[in-house]
């Protein structure tokens, strides 16, 4: 799910779009993350990194989709960040 690189964090998730509420689930292994918007024209895409900016407090731009663009398992890279934040991004991913 999760993984410490030189480049930053590296976390692989599933997102669910067009659901009621965005929300982020950890299921064993596995991270799920639900988005209101619709799969269409990178809607769901722009509103994950939106969402996961907001959820671990570090700018959209730290956020970047390396895998899986038009698929709904992706793999995403968060790069830029000090220690503290990556230490609240494991710990919000861990609770």
């Amino acid at each position: 799910m999760i993984r410490e690189t030189s480049n930053g964090l590296i976390i692989r998730l599933k997102i669910v779009p067009n659901s009621s509420r965005n929300e982020l689930i950890i299921e064993d292994d596995f991270l799920k993350v639900k988005v209101t918007a619709q799969p269409i024209d990178n809607k769901a895409n722009k509103a994950l990194v939106e969402f996961l900016a907001k959820q671990f407090k570090i700018p959209k731009s730290y956020i970047e989709i390396i895998k899986g663009n038009t698929s709904k398992e992706k793999t995403i890279l968060i790069s830029n960040i000090n220690e503290t934040q990556r230490s609240f991004v494991i710990f919000q991913l861990t609770k």
